[in-house]
């Protein structure tokens, strides 16, 4: 074990906000997914037609006028939800708050997609004349944007960035929130990932020409992560923000406390532009046990990434047989995606949210859709179909991996 920290130096969750498919609150999104509940519905698309994708309903105007969000992204208006919802899920003294110490850290798979496909197709209309092309094109479309949109609607003046690390980015804005947390150059991070990638036509069709793009007569079966008659990825948008804090401070004034970030890591297969590799996957899993100071046997849960692709759940599997090799253990095996799709870069953060519950009610939510196991996924305590009562939970590891080989995990403990 490593030795511990000192408690200025211990990040603990205070807040959560979360806009998935099936719920707008944890407690909501939560409740899904003990039911089983599925967030993907039918949805058609400009140029691409009928398809399927997670699809989030929450009240863009609940804090930003019209006007705001016309003028803005739907990343943007996603992050804005996200960030009012946890800082009042916190109990912050918003008001008193001094905002050049609040920093905001937000994952994204990609952005500005939506806003140039949406221009280019009104322009078009035009003869492509340059002055019928918006000028809020350009700060919509510039990397920082979700972020910004975050800290302007909140007045913070402290540092904003995204951080893009394709599907593993909502660990990913996690994990830099944690880090500048503990270098002192904030004292409140809001951090975490979000996605509209429902909303670019782009994605569809990459995934459609891959032939990785999920289809199912039934959109509430169409997300199969580790079944046999998976046939792929259902896109979803969403997005979680986390309010982090020290525990020192959370202490001090008596906050709620989800959990403590105990350990990360982040790594690169360096092999592929797509396809990942199990053996860096399983290095990353074990970077993150070790700065965590624990080993496999501790773990009580752990959030697979799995997005219903064959060989991204295969080389998965792969790498968590490799770091869990006693089939006899306590730990039990979940996926999220089963329930909304991939929320790409919200993707860690929503699927560690929908687990942090566990160290309150002890349940261990399920894989949904695994009617017929591949045998290639094969995991000791694989939970399939319905919730498993497990007890008392203290840790729950979170695996998130995207494209060009970039690994994240994150592992939170109970306090």
């Amino acid at each position: 074990m490593m030795a511990a920290r000192p408690d200025q130096q211990r990040i603990v969750i205070t807040g959560v906000g979360l806009t998935a498919p099936n719920g707008n609150s944890l407690g909501v999104f939560r409740e899904s997914l003990l039911a089983g509940r599925s967030g993907v519905s039918d949805y058609e698309i400009r140029y691409f037609g009928k398809t399927l994708a997670g699809i989030c309903d929450f009240d863009e105007c609940r804090y930003q006028r019209r006007k705001e969000v016309r003028r803005g992204t739907r990343a943007g208006s996603i992050g804005i939800y996200c960030a009012n919802e946890a800082i009042g899920d916190a109990g912050l003294d918003w008001e008193h708050i001094e905002k050049s110490q609040v920093g905001v850290y937000v994952g994204i798979t990609e952005h500005g997609n939506v806003e140039t496909e949406n221009e280019i197709y009104q322009i078009k209309g035009y003869d492509y004349d340059c002055r019928f092309w918006s000028h809020h094109h350009n700060p919509r479309t510039v990397a920082n944007s979700p972020a910004g949109e975050v800290a302007l609607n909140l007045g913070i003046t402290g540092p904003h960035y995204c951080i893009g690390a394709a599907c593993a980015a909502g660990n990913a804005g996690l994990i830099q929130g944690v880090q500048m947390l503990r270098l002192d150059e904030c004292d409140v991070a809001l951090a975490g990932g979000v996605s509209e990638s429902i909303h670019t036509f782009g994605i569809f069709a990459g995934f459609q020409s891959q032939g990785a793009l999920a289809h199912h007569d039934d959109p509430a079966k169409a997300s199969r992560p580790f079944d046999r008659d998976r046939t792929g990825i259902v896109v979803a948008e969403g997005g979680c923000l986390y309010v982090l804090e020290r525990l020192t401070d959370a202490k001090a004034r008596g906050a709620k406390i989800y959990g403590e970030v105990v350990g990360y890591g982040m790594n690169t297969d360096a092999t592929d532009f797509v396809l990942p590799d199990p053996t860096r996957q399983a290095q990353c899993v074990r970077k993150a046990l070790a700065n965590a100071g624990l080993g496999p046997q501790d773990i009580d849960i752990v959030s697979t990434h799995a997005t219903a692709t064959t060989s991204g759940d295969i080389q998965e599997c792969v790498a968590l047989r490799e770091v869990w090799t006693d089939a006899s253990g306590r730990t039990r095996f979940n996926n999220t995606k089963s329930f909304i799709g991939h929320a790409m870069g919200a993707a860690g953060a929503l699927e560690l949210a929908g687990n942090l519950p566990a160290f309150q009610d002890g349940a261990c939510h399920a894989t949904i859709n695994l009617d017929s196991l591949d045998p290639d996924c094969e995991l000791p305590g694989l939970v399939a179909n319905e919730p498993s009562q497990m007890g008392d939970v203290k840790y729950i590891l979170n695996n998130s991996f995207g494209m060009l080989g970039i690994n994240s995990v994150v592992i939170v403990g109970k306090l």
